[in-house]
């Protein structure tokens, strides 16, 4: 009698199988396929960390040059930038759609749909290179953007471009390597590994998987490499002196937790554009007019710049880092209000560009509203608190702002506070806005495309 023949490798799940090995007479040894992937992995982080690197640079010269161009002109913008909306709203009004905002729901959304067409649509070469000549044209004209959101969409598109040329295009192989992309392209936006990590985990995977950690962690530690080595070990921004004594100093933890979340979720839902029947009927007016809307957000953003006598425009890095450090920053009492506004108009314009950095600025702000409350605390101390709350607010990633806000300030001293900070703010965030704002924007790609596929499928059934 034979025995039963073993079910054979091809038979098997594709991530049940056992490494395939070549037979040599009496020899054997792996097949070099994992090596193979593991070197294609590392190649294309370094190469996604150089072009990260490069747009970081870019975007720096880009705000420089609008900074230069309004300084004592400030009527230039009202010339440039409403003109500049439009246009960027015309150029991704068509295959160049998946370029617009942050990238980051177009990351989420191509790690669900395991589609090469679908991919392509969002990560493919002509989006990446819209997205960063686009950001970096957005940053030229003052639009209150950041840069991160936009560098994980251009360093994902680059490394599954990479993968994929070396033949690892199966849906998880090209799922592991959007993945670790996204990581890496936080990691060196900001300089900041361990929060690329946590990120890729937390907002992109929206779960741990032990086989997929291992490639982040490699891809981010790469990319971070490439970082240091360029940029040099720098601290976004600086090394803040801030400390929180237990005891009654914990009540800012609640203040800046319920009102960071509160604001954050607002915002969300705001960017949104869902909800009430305003922001409806606003959403519905952007569809029909996008052009002209967004230049009427261009409009809207110069005024509120000439209201703030351009604080608003940018990132807010600039502000955000003088008001941690104590130092004069042209930022009075209302930063942080016009900057959550000016931060809603760009969004609104539908033009690419991201919310970390922005956000940063606007609950740094927020803090600087509230120090009068706790007088007997370092302003930074607060300013801290309130930039992270925000942050988790906004992102409703508790874990991600934790970490971000801690490397970010180069400040161990203030992790339990931070945290704690992050946690109520994600809480009180879902009371305004259900869904996190990058899961709800990436829920929208996924439906419009389920909706194009079944159209497609009906019009290919005979009738």
């Amino acid at each position: 009698m034979t025995s039963p023949l073993p079910q054979q490798p091809e038979q098997l799940p594709v991530a049940d199988r056992p490494p395939p090995y070549r037979h040599h007479g009496h020899q054997s040894e792996p097949d070099p396929t994992p090596w193979r992937r593991r070197l294609v992995l590392w190649g294309s982080a370094i190469v996604a960390g150089l072009v990260s690197v490069f747009f970081v640079k870019t975007t720096t010269w880009a705000y420089d040059f609008f900074v230069w161009a309004t300084t004592g002109r400030a009527w230039i913008a009202l010339l440039i930038t409403p003109p500049a909306f439009a246009l960027f709203a015309w150029i991704t009004s068509g295959k160049l759609r998946g370029a617009r905002g942050s990238g980051i729901p177009e990351v989420i959304a191509s790690v669900d749909v395991p589609e090469q067409p679908f991919h392509l649509r969002l990560l493919g070469m002509p989006v990446v290179l819209a997205k960063m000549l686009l950001t970096i044209g957005g940053l030229a004209v003052g639009a209150s953007i950041g840069r991160e959101g936009p560098t994980v969409h251009v360093a994902a598109g680059i490394m599954y471009a990479v993968g994929r040329r070396f033949g690892f295009d199966d849906p998880k192989a090209a799922a592991r390597f959007i993945l670790a992309g996204g990581g890496a392209g936080l990691a060196a936006a900001f300089n900041t590994p361990l929060a690329g990590v946590v990120f890729a985990i937390e907002e992109i995977a929206g779960a741990f998987e032990h086989r997929v950690s291992g490639i982040i962690i490699t891809a981010v530690f790469f990319s971070g490499l490439v970082s240091l080595g360029l940029l040099g070990d720098y601290t976004y921004f600086g090394t803040v002196q801030a400390s929180l004594p237990l005891g009654e100093g914990w009540i800012a933890v609640v203040v800046f937790g319920l009102v960071g979340g509160l604001l954050g979720g607002i915002f969300a839902r705001l960017i949104l554009l869902d909800g009430i029947a305003l922001l409806r009927w606003i959403g519905r007016l952007r569809e029909r007019f996008p052009i002209g809307f967004a230049l009427a957000c261009g409009l809207a953003l110069v005024a509120l710049g000439l209201s703030s006598h351009g604080a608003v425009y940018g990132s807010g890095y600039d502000q955000a880092r003088a008001l941690l450090q104590g130092t004069p920053s042209g930022a009075d009492m209302t930063f942080g209000g016009f900057k959550l506004l000016a931060n809603v108009v760009s969004y609104w314009a539908g033009i690419p560009g991201g919310l970390f950095s922005p956000a940063l600025a606007v609950g740094t702000g927020i803090g600087q509203n509230l120090t009068f409350l706790f007088p007997h605390l370092q302003p930074s101390t607060i300013m801290v608190l309130g930039m992270a709350g925000y942050l988790a607010g906004v992102t409703q990633t508790p874990l991600t702002a934790s970490v971000i806000s801690m490397e970010l300030t180069n400040n161990q001293g203030m992790v339990l506070p931070i945290l704690a900070v992050c946690l109520l703010a994600r809480a009180s965030s879902a009371l305004v806005c259900k869904v996190p704002v990058y899961r709800a924007f990436a829920d929208r790609i996924l439906e419009q495309h389920a909706v194009e596929h079944a159209a497609q499928r009906s019009n290919q059934e005979p009738s």
